[in-house]
């Protein structure tokens, strides 16, 4: 399935896009004692506290980098989602640059009622945005597009990280 920014796409973008689609899955080495770590995220976003929120996604997203292989990423966690008459952004990922340290950045609260985001969807969003690590340091592609593929592989680190999902 291509979705409909695939035709602005020049051909090089376009063999990547297709790529990206081409994975639909990434088997995370060790998933189930991954567990401690998911919680210790959802009792930080449950007790409302950003640093202690932001030591477990960063504990977590350290432990599932040392199990892909690839290079390390820094974590941010800050407090209200940005917005603005686009939306709101809900992270964001920010690829090496010359010796700079890959970011990821998360918000654990909504921009307009400044509530905690919920586990689900805050675990989601800190894996969407590490997907877009790994389309550059583990599967190598030269962009990070929002493929179906790519969609599926968040969903696929997700389902093996939280068991009990649907």
């Amino acid at each position: 399935m291509v979705f409909n920014y695939y035709r602005r796409l020049n051909r090089t973008q376009k063999a990547i896009y297709r790529k990206s689609d081409a994975v639909e899955r990434l088997e995370l080495k060790g998933a189930p004692g991954f567990t401690d770590l998911v919680i210790a995220v959802e009792q930080g976003l449950a007790a409302e506290n950003r640093a202690a929120t932001e030591r477990a996604t960063a504990a977590l997203v350290d432990a599932m980098t040392a199990a892909f292989g690839v290079i390390p990423v820094r974590t941010r966690v800050l407090s209200a989602r940005p917005s603005n008459d686009w939306g709101e952004l809900h992270g964001l990922y920010e690829p090496e640059d010359e010796g700079v340290t890959p970011r990821l950045t998360v918000w654990m609260r909504t921009a307009q009622h400044k509530r905690v985001v919920a586990f689900r969807t805050y675990l989601r969003t800190v894996l969407h945005e590490y997907c877009h690590h790994l389309d550059y340091e583990l599967l190598g592609l030269a962009d990070s597009f929002h493929t179906e593929g790519f969609f599926k592989r968040e969903s696929s680190l997700f389902h093996q990280l939280v068991k009990d999902s649907k």
